[in-house]
């Protein structure tokens, strides 16, 4: 059997026409397009691709954006006070600080000190705290990806065995409460993790974020189930995910690519 692809590239598309349109009607509602700030520190390349794209897909949905670019060196109390600034400009309505940052910034006190209501990223305390009380508030987005391309995909979670390989607080840990709040009985699963390949077999939805090129291969991989791959790998002449995509799509019902 091959795995029923769940085309990411498709999911993505449809996403930003239903932002698109979010973003047409606040302007309506309110007479000015919504405001986004990226913000980066120092001349990481990685980083200047991350912010180019997010800042050309947010104009392209019809928000007002803003790309600012502090110096390495920046100290912790610069950084308080644009973040305080940005947190009282009325025409800011979300910002986010690029990851990682050089010192002597640390992203526990970026986190700690951003507005939670125009953290984009959902990485304030304050959000992570309404995300485990399983509350409204501003979430991760890669794990909200996963749950959107879930429901896309028309995959059951009431019940569902859920295994979440990875434990960061970007991707695997609000992963794991994200789906403990739609009723699945969710492991988490990590590097020190006793027989990793057994407790991956258990899964009816297998979530993987570790960055390790195609770890999980097609013998950890229960029959029919579903397999959201999230990580991304550079080797020397390809990228790849955590997953080994030709060995699992022979095994899973679904497959990300």
């Amino acid at each position: 059997m091959s795995a029923r692809v769940i085309d990411g590239r498709d999911a993505a598309r449809r996403v930003r026409e239903r932002v698109a349109e979010g973003c047409a009607a606040f302007r309506e509602r309110h007479g000015r397009p919504p405001g986004l700030v990226g913000i980066q520190v120092g001349d990481d390349p990685a980083s200047e691709i991350y912010q180019r794209n997010k800042a050309q897909q947010a104009e392209e949905c019809g928000m007002a954006v803003e790309r600012m670019k502090l110096p390495g060196g920046t100290s912790q109390a610069e950084m308080d006070a644009l973040l305080d600034r940005l947190a009282a400009d009325p025409a800011v309505d979300g910002m986010l600080v690029q990851l990682p940052v050089p010192d002597p910034l640390t992203e526990p006190a970026i986190a700690a000190r951003i507005e939670p209501t125009k953290d984009v990223d959902g990485f304030s305390p304050v959000n992570i705290g309404h995300l485990v009380r399983g509350e409204p508030c501003l979430r991760p987005c890669t794990p909200s990806g996963v749950m959107w391309l879930l429901d896309d995909a028309g995959v059951d979670l009431e019940g569902a065995s859920a295994v979440v390989v990875g434990r960061s607080l970007i991707v695997g840990k609000p992963q794991a409460m994200m789906l403990l709040e739609r009723n699945a009985t969710v492991t988490i699963a990590h590097s020190r993790t006793k027989d990793l390949a057994a407790i991956c077999r258990e899964a009816d939805v297998l979530v993987v974020a570790v960055g390790r090129p195609e770890m999980v291969r097609g013998d950890w991989v229960k029959p029919g189930a579903t397999v959201i791959d999230v990580g991304m790998n550079r080797l020397d002449d390809r990228l790849c995910g955590d997953v080994h995509y030709d060995e699992v799509a022979q095994v899973a019902g679904a497959l990300t690519p």
